[in-house]
């Protein structure tokens, strides 16, 4: 009979922190990180305190590809905020996620993340669930360009738009009119608030001149099904599978803490507030990331 899962911050409950330290400690975890991971590196989140002040609703795959206008809308919004992305750099609990797989105690890391925080911590075997925003894909071509590559042609084609924070601050081109403020608010999927984005200039693919798309699983689109299928079998050679940070109400990371307990692999659930597996969870842990996981790398003797 499966039993309640045991709630704990790692000061309060030492046992719960102990049981997540040692299922690092045999080896053959796998990850499966969300927005909470990143919070403190300054990326809001969807659902925790971060991001209840996220205005407006996400793009939609339907609405990207079936109208200029709001691909329009998206890439001024995305060209301001990928100052914010570009500009992020790897927390505590990133670094501690490559130091436990550079120690050989990961199977591997499946994260919800667009952001690259986890290569940029020195993550290697990262799945990237929903893409990233670091690439650009043309949707007749198939073409990946890098981001910045893309970056430097809007700047070209928008010369007298902001592109960064800090209105009218140095390294950005003089503000006036109706252009939107530098400083707008970022959202979680690195696009900024800004309601007024008529005037911005998109660009297409170079090479074939279709239509560009950050390189990542908008709502309403599809994990690419041979993604999803390798997660699967990543999680269920694992001998367990730690959450980090995520709500898990999207299915597609929820999928695989019920085939992960399907399989009788202990849960365990890092993340600030309930989420939708808690359940099924051998032990959640209420805890900010980045101390947490620095506590469990200087347990297993990997911090210095």
């Amino acid at each position: 009979m499966r039993t309640e899962p045991e709630t704990a911050e790692p000061g309060s409950q030492p046992r719960t922190f102990g049981m997540m330290v040692e299922l690092f400690r045999g080896g053959d975890v796998v990850v499966l990180s969300g927005a909470g991971l990143s919070t403190e590196s300054g990326i809001p989140d969807y659902r925790g305190p971060s991001g209840l002040a996220r205005r407006g609703q996400p793009m939609t795959y339907q609405a990207f590809t079936g109208s200029a206008a709001a691909r329009q809308r998206y890439w001024a919004r995305s060209h301001l905020g990928w100052r914010h992305i570009a500009g992020a750099a790897p927390n505590a609990g990133h670094v501690a996620v490559a130091e436990l797989e550079r120690h050989g105690l990961l199977r591997g890391i499946i994260t919800q993340n667009v952001d690259g925080l986890h290569q940029a911590a020195g993550g290697r075997a990262v799945t990237e669930l929903h893409g990233s925003l670091h690439r650009v894909v043309c949707l007749s071509c198939w073409r990946r360009t890098p981001r910045p590559a893309l970056d430097e042609r809007l700047r070209a084609a928008n010369p007298a738009w902001p592109t960064r924070g800090g209105n009218g601050g140095a390294g950005s081109p003089p503000i006036g009119g109706d252009l939107p403020a530098a400083d707008a608010a970022v959202n979680p999927d690195g696009d900024v608030a800004l309601e007024e984005t008529g005037g911005f200039a998109v660009v297409d693919c170079e090479q074939c001149g279709g239509v560009l798309k950050p390189d990542v699983v908008f709502f309403g689109e599809n994990v690419p099904k041979p993604r999803v299928a390798s997660c699967y079998d990543l999680v269920a050679g694992a001998a367990a599978l730690v959450v980090l940070g995520s709500s898990l109400t999207v299915m597609s990371g929820f999928r695989y803490v019920r085939h992960a307990a399907s399989l009788g692999i202990p849960v365990v659930i890092v993340n600030q507030g309930e989420t939708r597996g808690d359940v099924l969870a051998a032990a959640t842990i209420a805890a900010p990331l980045g101390v947490t996981l620095a506590a469990v790398a200087r347990e297993l003797g990997l911090a210095g």
